[in-house]
């Protein structure tokens, strides 16, 4: 068994959810940096994106890298290393935003002109209430202002002052 001392790393799990947030930044003067920062849901349009793996035991095991806000989830993943440290019996559950990948479960989206089956309803309300743990860890994270607000300190200082 397990003692609180053994390290809870992602390779060492059947199923992680995993989920990116952002973390709101001032608008940048230079407008190319205008252009990599933006995010459309952050507060004040631009930000850095980070993602977050967690156990259903609701513990983190995996935080990424830091991204510019423009950067597409499934890219996030890819680059942030995850993959390299889990293998193929591991699933990875995801939202919409990873869809594309053979390797995640994702809910299913509806077919175009056609309504989902009882079946994919029932399929993306067990992925939805499951992926609600790695919700709830961003909102603390974001509550307890560990990753709320506006970052104010020097974009160059961003990777320094965030990482866990």
């Amino acid at each position: 068994m397990a003692s609180k001392r053994t390290p809870h790393g992602p390779e060492q799990h059947h199923k992680l959810i995993v989920d990116s947030t952002f973390i709101a930044n001032p608008e940048p003067y230079d407008s190319d940096r205008r252009k990599m920062y933006y995010h459309s849901k952050s507060p004040t349009n631009y930000a850095r994106k980070i993602q977050i793996a967690c156990d259903f035991h609701h513990r983190i095991v995996h935080v990424s890298e830091c991204y510019q806000g423009s950067v597409h989830d499934i890219t996030v993943l890819r680059d942030s290393g995850l993959l390299a440290h889990v293998n193929d019996s591991v699933q990875i559950i995801v939202d919409k935003g990873y869809i594309g990948e053979d390797y995640v479960i994702n809910p299913r989206k509806k077919p175009h002109g056609r309504e989902l089956s009882d079946e994919d309803k029932n399929f993306n309300r067990d992925i939805n209430s499951t992926r609600a743990a790695i919700e709830n860890i961003n909102q603390r994270l974001k509550t307890y202002a560990i990753i709320g607000g506006v970052y104010r300190g020097e974009i160059d200082d961003f990777e320094k002052t965030t990482k866990i």
